[in-house]
């Protein structure tokens, strides 16, 4: 029997009841999946169906630019968080829509290309709702990644400007701030197995109002972190600058009015749309494909498959993820696919086209494909706490496709280089400082990655992230006088730690720490590339070296400086092969370390990264060769075996006929060694992963996925992907002993 029919004052009535009694604001997909920029609004339409005038665009668009870049360099001069003080921050400005138009000429794009995700969240749930509502005065912050973010240790300060009673433009600045509540100190939790784990998750939603911090928020905010003082501070550093810039985009409406600034904010974006179609046409048509494998889930090894395939016809590009890993029900490592393409579009605008304005507009042509239930498509319930493992492979992976298919191009935009190192290979910290405050935070060792090679010269040492060229080391003076920690050895590069090719990777560095001064200290690090090479090389290169961390414990370091300090060379090789400290103990481990206690003067040594090498070994100049092991940067034995360079040992001097004879006899041994290609494949490739191999993603089959559940092995198909539980590392440790006590019985 069918139902009567509802009059319109029931439909009305049911409609109002249903919203108003909203169980829950989660992320909407309607705005997540869309990374493009919207359409038109009747009044851009309006004003750009008319006369516009290029020059006056280029004049506004220079104001605003220098007006974001006083902004961020207040953030940078004010802000507490050793990112803000190392350039891992940035200041933009977005449409009255919400999509990113313009950031700071040296910020980190990323922070900016995520946000118009919870700007246009809150535009659509929250300027109608009547307990919260868009005003003037108003500013929102913003941290949790499923909001659209990249991980949650960035917080985020929105305030939308409003120009003779309506928004015209919306305005933020971004802190990768660290510490944030969550179950382990630094705001990067591996040990976290479920996001409750991961401390502040703030959806957008309003701190600031009448342009003050509402202090009951901020109490609030500041009594769910470890460092209550950060919080305090650059809240208000964030809102200053903000407020900053917001005046300076009042002047500018003051004196060119608002259709000079929405039109040039709405033709920006434009031009950029034109522009990558017409270079996306410039390519051939066709797929390339890369695959990328970090090693550990930060709690144990596994071999974890991020598959990208890159398809262009026409004026469009897809960026197909399909084949890659399922996601983790409890582990840290998970990302959401928003944040994925942010990242994506990070690294186009690094290596592949970084002449474009930094504006999503870029990535409008671009289609993505993902499954459901990916690591890289994670569910809103799966912890994203260390989002960074597969999104710093998302900043690099492009490289090797796009060189691909851009090779053939008469005219290129960029040396696109070989991956550099995409790992954040640093410590992260928490305790008690030397001055009885409790901190928890990281270094910002990750801001010097070294680079891949290049198609005409060699990569740059340890140059920056693959977030942002602009970024900036740490002061070690200065750290030092805020933490207890102690660099022994620091930023030396690692000789011999090269990604050999025509054209070698940059360099990495060394880091020793350790600390003194306070009872009560610890380091974790959340890092992969222990087992498998983080960085793939271009055209015949070598990738870079697989790197663990190494620990001395046991000892006080600086007792033993005071007995004899002349046996002991601060070099992680050195330390570890001659063992130098008699009552220690010394250890290789992953770099992937949850969080635990030290005792002052014991060490902690990891390397920063080189990257991929560049093109053949073989037909690297050896003039090249010498020179780098002039500069200490390579062995004289690794010249020999990897690029074949015979040379007089004491003076250097290269003998070129007995190069020449190495080189064509490895040509030969090559040729020698090798296979037709349709052999090669039955003697390489299985039918599946060898048991032995803890693998996850698409083995031959991108509609067949390899994961582990519990500890065993499963396969499900790509349409249909199970989320993974992992077992606890202390439980399968724990059985281990058991089984070797009872056969020892």
């Amino acid at each position: 029997m069918n139902a009567p029919k509802m009059t319109p004052a029931q439909q009305a009535l049911m409609d109002r009841f249903l919203s108003e009694n909203r169980l829950f604001y989660g992320p909407d997909p309607e705005i997540m999946e869309n990374h493009r920029i919207g359409p038109r609004t009747p009044y851009e339409e309006q004003l750009l169906s008319g006369t516009v005038d290029p020059h006056k665009i280029n004049q506004v668009r220079g104001l605003i630019i220098a007006a974001l870049d006083e902004g961020n360099t207040m953030v940078e001069q004010m802000g507490a968080a050793p990112g803000a003080k190392w350039g891992d921050l940035v200041a933009a400005i977005f449409t009255g829509t919400g999509d990113l138009a313009m950031i700071a000429p040296h910020g980190v794009v990323g922070f900016a290309a995520c946000l118009h995700y919870p700007i246009k969240f809150i535009l659509k749930y929250w300027a109608n709702e009547p307990t919260v509502g868009v005003r003037d005065g108003d500013g929102f912050i913003h941290n949790d990644a499923r909001y659209g973010g990249i991980h949650n240790t960035d917080q985020s300060m929105m305030l939308p400007l409003f120009w003779r009673g309506k928004i015209v433009c919306w305005l933020s600045t971004t802190i990768h701030e660290g510490e944030n509540g969550s179950c382990e100190p630094g705001g990067m939790p591996a040990a976290a197995e479920s996001k409750f784990d991961e401390g502040l998750k703030m959806p957008p939603f309003k701190v600031v109002e009448n342009f003050q911090i509402r202090r009951d928020l901020q109490t609030f905010l500041q009594n769910s972190v470890r460092d209550p003082k950060l919080q305090f501070e650059d809240m208000k550093v964030k809102l200053h600058a903000v407020l900053r810039l917001r005046e300076r985009i009042l002047k500018l409406l003051e004196e060119h009015g608002e259709e000079a600034l929405i039109v040039t904010l709405r033709s920006h974006l434009e031009d950029v749309v034109h522009e990558v179609k017409r270079r996306i046409r410039e390519l051939p048509d066709g797929t390339t494909r890369m695959n990328a494998f970090p090693d550990s889930t930060l709690r144990e090894n596994a071999l974890l498959k991020i598959s990208m395939a890159i398809t262009v016809k026409g004026d469009r590009m897809t960026i197909d993820m399909r084949g890659s890993a399922a996601e983790l029900l409890n582990r840290s490592i998970n990302t959401n696919l928003a944040s994925f393409k942010t990242m994506v579009f990070s690294g186009y605008m690094q290596n592949i086209w970084p002449d474009l304005p930094h504006t999503l507009a870029v990535f409008t042509p671009l289609d993505f494909i993902f499954d459901e239930k990916s690591l890289l498509n994670g569910s809103f319930d799966t912890p994203q706490a260390m989002s960074l493992i597969p999104l710093f492979k998302a900043m690099t992976i492009s490289s090797v496709p796009m060189a691909k298919l851009s090779y053939s191009l008469p005219r290129r935009y960029t040396a696109i280089v070989a991956p550099q190192y995409d790992q954040p290979a640093t410590l992260i910290y928490g305790g008690l400082t030397q001055h009885a405050q409790n901190v928890g935070n990281f270094c910002a060792d990750i801001n010097g990655n070294g680079q891949g090679g290049r198609a005409h010269r060699d990569g740059e040492h340890s140059v920056s992230p693959p977030f942002a060229a602009q970024c900036d080391l740490g002061e070690i003076e200065l750290m030092e006088e805020e933490l207890p920690i102690i660099r022994l050895g620091a930023f030396t590069l690692a000789k011999d730690r090269i990604g050999f090719g025509k054209y070698r990777s940059g360099l990495g560095y060394e880091q020793i720490a350790t600390f003194r001064g306070s009872g009560l200290w610890g380091f974790m690090t959340g890092c992969t590339g222990s087992l498998f090479s983080a960085s793939q090389p271009l055209f015949g290169g070598y990738g870079g070296p697989a790197y663990p961390l190494c620990k001395v414990k046991g000892i006080d370091v600086f007792e033993e400086l005071k007995t004899d300090p002349s046996k002991i060379k601060f070099d992680i090789v050195d330390i570890m092969n001659h063992q130098p400290f008699a009552a220690a103990t010394y250890s290789t481990n992953d770099m992937g370390m949850t969080f635990e206690l030290a005792q002052p003067g014991e060490l902690y040594m990891m390397c920063q990264g080189a990257g991929g090498g560049y093109g053949d070994v073989l037909q690297r100049d050896p003039k090249l060769v010498i020179q780098d092991i002039e500069e200490n940067l390579m062995s004289p034995d690794v010249a020999v075996d990897i690029y074949k360079v015979a040379f007089d040992p004491k003076t250097l001097i290269v003998d070129e006929a007995e190069t020449a004879r190495m080189r064509e006899a490895e040509r030969k041994a090559r040729m020698a060694r090798g296979l037709p290609y349709d052999e090669f494949v039955k003697t390489w490739t299985t039918p599946e992963p060898p048991q032995s191999l803890p693998f996850m993603g698409s083995w031959d089959d991108p509609a067949i996925i390899y994961g582990m559940m519990a500890g065993q092995r499963i396969r499900m198909s790509a349409d249909n992907l199970q989320s993974q539980f992992m077992l606890n590392p202390k439980d399968v440790l724990i059985a281990e002993l058991q089984a070797e006590l009872a056969k020892a019985r």
